[in-house]
């Protein structure tokens, strides 16, 4: 017996998704960019504990592609680079107070933490921005191609192309031209933090349907197919 969410409730229960996704969205984003300056092994691989977050935020992208459509990747896309610019401007201005002498952080360990994800910023957004439109693209690109199925083919593959031009703008801006880091070892630490969000955009596929039929269930399968047709009719 297929379940029937009253319009009302669809409504609002649409809105609660669209403000759970958008708010894991935003907090992985912003999260990634405030540890991105320490580098970590997983295994004998070197790579930014910026990647961690990371996969929520492909987890979340595809599906706010799936159920809201081009627009609402690309506003909350210019929404977190907006966040993050107005974060680190605080932490900007934050570094020119001195700390108080019974302080526990001085201000040689706060400014060498924040200081580095300072240098970062500007390489983070603008990979962040090409990265997410050029994700949204390739997502509605496939989905296009595969008449709407095989979630995991756009899923994926918009992530794959997506994080490719990501890695490599973000180390190449943040720790290559000022000279962090060499270009042999730029290759290598680029090479490894892709490698990683691709294994992790493959593992995340089963997470994908879990999470997708969730919101089919919350919303109930006929609202939700609704909801799914109309991104699709904004967005192609």
């Amino acid at each position: 017996m297929q379940h029937h969410t009253p319009p009302d409730t669809f409504s609002s229960r649409r809105e609660l998704i669209f403000l759970i996704l958008s708010g894991f969205f935003i907090t992985n984003a912003v999260l990634a960019e405030v540890v991105g300056g320490k580098l970590i092994n997983i295994g004998p691989f070197i790579t930014t504990a910026g990647v961690l977050p990371w996969p929520v935020v492909f987890l979340t992208t595809d599906l706010i592609n799936e159920y809201f459509g081009r627009s609402g990747v690309r506003r909350l896309s210019f929404i977190v680079s907006g966040l993050i610019i107005f974060a680190f401007s605080l932490v900007f201005i934050l570094m020119q107070f001195p700390a108080a002498s019974i302080s526990p952080v001085t201000d040689e360990a706060f400014n060498m933490v924040f200081g580095q994800s300072l240098w970062i910023v500007t390489g983070s957004i603008t990979a962040f921005l090409i990265s997410q439109l050029l994700d949204v693209s390739v997502f509605w690109y496939l989905r296009q191609k595969t008449g709407g199925k095989h979630l995991w083919a756009r899923a994926t593959g918009s992530t794959v192309v997506s994080q490719l031009v990501d890695t490599f703008i973000v180390l190449g801006i943040a720790f290559w031209l000022p000279g962090k880091i060499t270009t042999p070892e730029y290759i290598n630490l680029s090479l490894t933090n892709y490698s990683y969000k691709l294994l992790v955009a493959l593992a995340l596929t089963p997470a994908i349907y879990l999470v997708h039929a969730m919101i089919d269930n919350y919303l109930g399968l006929k609202h939700s197919k609704e909801q799914i047709a109309k991104a699709a009719q904004e967005s192609l």
